[in-house]
């Protein structure tokens, strides 16, 4: 038994404790294995046939067609998460990533925005939460977002497995509240959350966020409207007729951009890169978002009322591209703290590109609802296992293993070509031998 099978039968027992049929107990720690291993195809069929080539059909009935509930193991991984990087100091980001994919017949596939393509095109779409602390991090929730195409056609969407509670329309700011609702319910802990204009945009999503009594920083188009934070409601004078019975802003609404055009940009410096500091020039001041009822104003029609306060943020490249944000990070918060907050969100695009170059998650060839989630669950239990043994060899608890290398996480993804991830060597591992992680040998020696 190397260290390897005992590192990771050692991580894989709680997770394996909930899966109860003694086969599906050999099962999970053979397939988060093989996503780990080495090999370019991480898909079911190459890796049975590095692992075990009679195995094959356990590997696909395990994923595809087992009757094991994912919900405890879910919740196992939220757990562990909580433990590796949660706390008030931790930020949960919430994302979505894509997976390009041919024909029509795989769950939820449909020509869309592919984040990763930066265009249009046939994928899927998972929208995800990241739990992540000092730039370590740790993914524990991906759900499929499904298309208006899917939504409308009930009989694709059982022929898919899509359970009867997902097969209505769900946009992807409402599938990441109830991924929020989940994580919180099951204790995980976090001082921000994080995301970018594609959930930011979305008035409820920011409104559900504060209802929740979260901390939040949001991209928003630049056209996104506020007013100054000293608006005040007043009631307009009627020229002639009655006097008027609701109150209206005294001062008018502008975008964020037109806001922030006149204000005093500093170059800010919020963390190091593996070149130096990485800065870049922000801008913030406080405003009350546009997002309240729609009302009449003066001689505009459906104008926004004032909303929540909080802080809008731009970001000037030296590209000369500019990006906005919203924050309701208090407002004694100074430009540093909400350019360190925005930023914080590229662990969560990082994780994605390790979790699809090193362990697979965009190669499941499976078309159900059910395989997709499975192999997204075991992509992400593998990921918080590489993550929990960078952690142990950053604080010296335990040596590292043969052959691994520290990698610096501000570098970037890593080549599949390398075969490393997050400073653990995958390629030079031992050939796993048959049956190393069946359940006897789950527990390490004392």
């Amino acid at each position: 038994m190397t260290i390897w099978d005992e590192a990771l039968g050692a991580f894989l027992k709680p997770f394996v404790a909930l899966l109860g049929h003694k086969k599906r107990r050999q099962m999970c720690p053979l397939y988060v294995a093989g996503l780990i291993g080495p090999g370019e195809r991480k898909s079911m069929q190459p890796m049975a046939e590095r692992l075990d080539p009679t195995r094959y059909d356990r590997f696909h009935h395990f994923i595809t067609d087992g009757l094991w509930d994912e919900a405890p193991l879910e919740a196992e991984l939220a757990r562990t998460a909580g433990r590796l990087v949660g706390g008030p100091d931790a930020v949960l980001v919430i994302d979505d990533t894509s997976l390009p994919k041919k024909g029509s017949h795989s769950v939820g596939v449909a020509p869309q925005y592919a984040s990763m393509l930066g265009k249009r095109a046939n994928c899927q779409t998972l929208v995800s939460l990241t739990l992540a602390r000092d730039e370590v991090p740790v993914a524990l929730g991906l759900r499929l977002f499904l298309p208006e195409s899917w939504t409308d056609d009930v009989a694709r969407m059982v022929v898919a497995g899509v359970p009867e509670p997902f097969q209505v329309p769900r946009s992807k700011p409402e599938i990441a509240l109830a991924e929020i609702d989940r994580v919180m319910a099951q204790g995980v802990r976090f001082g921000l959350v994080l995301a970018d204009a594609g959930y930011g945009l979305s008035a409820s999503f920011r409104q559900g966020l504060s209802a929740r009594g979260l901390t939040w920083a949001v991209g928003i188009p630049k056209h996104q409207k506020v007013y100054p934070a000293d608006v005040a409601l007043v009631f307009p004078v009627a020229g002639r007729g009655r006097p008027r019975k609701t109150q209206i802003p005294d001062q008018l609404s502008a975008s964020a951009e037109t806001v922030l055009a006149g204000a005093r940009w500093r170059k800010v410096s919020w963390r190091r890169g593996t070149r130096g500091p990485l800065s870049a020039r922000f801008a913030a001041c406080r405003v009350r978002i546009a997002d309240g009822p729609p009302q009449r104003i003066h001689d505009k029609v459906q104008q926004h009322m004032p909303g929540e306060e909080a802080w809008v943020v731009g970001e000037w490249w030296s590209s000369g591209e500019r990006k906005y944000y919203l924050s309701n990070l208090p407002a004694g918060a100074g430009l540093k703290k909400l350019a360190a907050a925005i930023k914080a969100r590229w662990v969560c695009e990082q994780a994605h590109q390790q979790m699809k170059e090193e362990l697979g998650l965009d190669h499941f060839e499976g078309r159900s609802w059910r395989g997709l989630h499975r192999h997204a669950l075991m992509t992400m239990i593998a990921y918080a296992f590489l993550q929990h043994r960078r952690l142990e060899q950053a604080t010296g608890e335990k040596k590292p293993a043969t052959g691994t290398a520290e990698t610096d996480p501000a570098s970037g993804p890593q080549s599949r070509r390398q075969g490393t991830l997050l400073g653990i060597t995958c390629t030079n591992m031992p050939p796993l031998p048959k049956g190393h992680l069946e359940t006897a040998n789950l527990v390490p020696p004392k």
